[in-house]
């Protein structure tokens, strides 16, 4: 049996179910690569067989012999850095796969990735990846049975599961607690009744509504993520009146987080005295000087925020205030000085806000589509994904980012996705094959029609 050569840039926690799906097969030959070698050994050491490497991203000469040497690169590295990879990969002709979007620098390699007769796959993890696969499905089978998709709305949230949402904000980090939060600061757009509504960031926590998920033992509230305008192309769904892709949290961070943009806690203006060679500073003090008085007291502090938030006004008064005190805002515990306000304060989340190992996330999904049939008549079909991470083993999200991955590396490898070109999941041929894989590993969208 010949070899198959795979080079893996990136040894994050969506790499592990990657890996251990890909080395199923004996011929697959895995070469992990991380910036810093000891993590590369940490999770080859995980599966016999597979090499570690160091390699410096920064390095073109390295990366570019790297991917000569491979079949296939599964770039797990940061976007900004994978049309450097598809560069390489279509000189040599070699197949990439990553699970980011596809980026207009990606893009311009297309027609070289065509020319040069490869494939690089793209967008084939959860969100997105696993939500193109299931809404194509289903706008195929409506517009292949004569009917208009007139809504098409998702929603997409990487939790805690319900028992172990035991913070105010119902939130824990897998990964950077800045990237989260400087996410919220993004512009929605999505396209509702006819109408582009586009949303800015400053006002994205008031826009969140109450879902509606046919699952009403979750608490749920979703808004807009980034643009989804373009989807009435992506999805070739042209007489859509409403497409919305989102972001789902739990009832009650949205006005969380609303407070802490208020009191200014998403600034990444450096302060004085939170700078490295400042004096040491207690949280109270930092929230004085933040809300501008003296007085640093609970009693004071609770005060002042409660009219600067306008919180008699806010049903979750209580649970803001709550909130505060279990970070530690009002205490005398000294803050590790980042510089700006929202570095200092992500250095306590991260502190206080890990998965503990008895602990497990919760992946939930769900498309919802209003669909016109051929006679007229009415009808709405849910794609829905609940998806549990494992004690002990993988997360949730490391689950359905890494296995949808694994398996469109298999298909390439195997001949099987043979398209050529920079692709995202969007049509039957790509698809088909990666859904019944993916649902022999248990993974997939239950579809019903209400």
């Amino acid at each position: 049996m010949v070899d198959k050569k795979i080079l893996l840039l990136g040894s994050g926690f969506v790499a592990a179910p990657c890996v251990e799906y890909l080395v199923r097969k004996p011929e697959n030959k895995i070469t992990i690569a991380s910036r810093r070698l000891e993590n590369a050994q940490a999770l080859s050491k995980q599966f016999p067989g597979t090499t570690a490497i160091s390699c410096d991203i920064h390095n073109d000469e390295a990366i570019e012999k790297l991917v000569s040497e491979h079949d296939v690169a599964i770039s797990l590295i940061p976007y900004i850095h994978h049309a450097k990879v598809i560069k390489a990969a279509t000189k040599h002709k070699k197949n990439v796969v990553t699970t980011s979007y596809v980026s207009p620098a990606m893009l311009e390699h297309d027609q070289a990735a065509k020319d040069a007769g490869i494939t690089v796959m793209n967008e084939i993890g959860l969100d997105p990846g696993i939500d193109h696969l299931y809404a194509i499905k289903t706008i195929e089978e409506v517009h292949n049975e004569g009917g208009k998709l007139k809504e098409f709305i998702s929603f997409c949230g990487g939790l805690p599961a319900p028992e172990d949402s035991n913070n105010p904000f119902g939130y824990k980090f897998s990964w950077s607690a800045r990237g989260v939060l400087l996410a919220l600061k993004n512009t929605a757009r999505y396209l509702e009744k006819g109408k582009v509504v586009e949303v800015s960031g400053t006002a994205l926590m008031d826009s969140a509504k109450k879902l509606n998920t046919g699952y009403p033992g979750f608490a749920f509230v979703g808004y807009g993520n980034r643009d989804s305008t373009p989807y009435d192309k992506r999805y070739n769904i042209p007489e859509a009146e409403t497409i919305i892709r989102g972001t789902i949290r739990y009832d009650g961070f949205c006005q969380f987080i609303k407070a802490l943009v208020t009191l200014g806690f998403l600034s990444e203006e450096e302060e004085s005295h939170l700078s490295a060679t400042a004096d040491d500073i207690t949280w109270n003090q930092v929230l004085a000087k933040t809300v501008g008085i003296n007085d640093s007291s609970a009693e004071a502090l609770q005060a002042a925020i409660t009219a600067k938030c306008d919180l008699d006004n806010n049903d979750h008064k209580a649970q803001i205030l709550d909130g505060m005190r279990w970070l530690g805002f009002f205490s005398n515990v000294n803050v590790h000085r980042r510089g700006s306000l929202l570095d200092t304060f992500c250095a306590t989340l991260e502190e206080k806000m890990q998965y503990g190992e008895t602990e497990r996330d919760l992946v939930f999904l769900q498309h919802r589509f209003e669909i016109e049939l051929k006679d007229g008549s009415h009808q709405t079909r849910t794609s829905t994904l609940v998806e549990y991470g494992k004690v002990g083993g993988f997360s949730a999200m490391a689950k359905t980012v890494g296995v949808p991955c694994g398996i469109a590396t298999q298909l390439i490898l195997d001949g099987k996705l043979t398209a050529t070109g920079v692709l995202a999941p969007m049509s039957h041929a790509i698809n088909k094959p990666i859904i019944e894989l993916l649902e022999q590993e248990g993974i997939g969208m239950v579809e019903r029609i209400l």
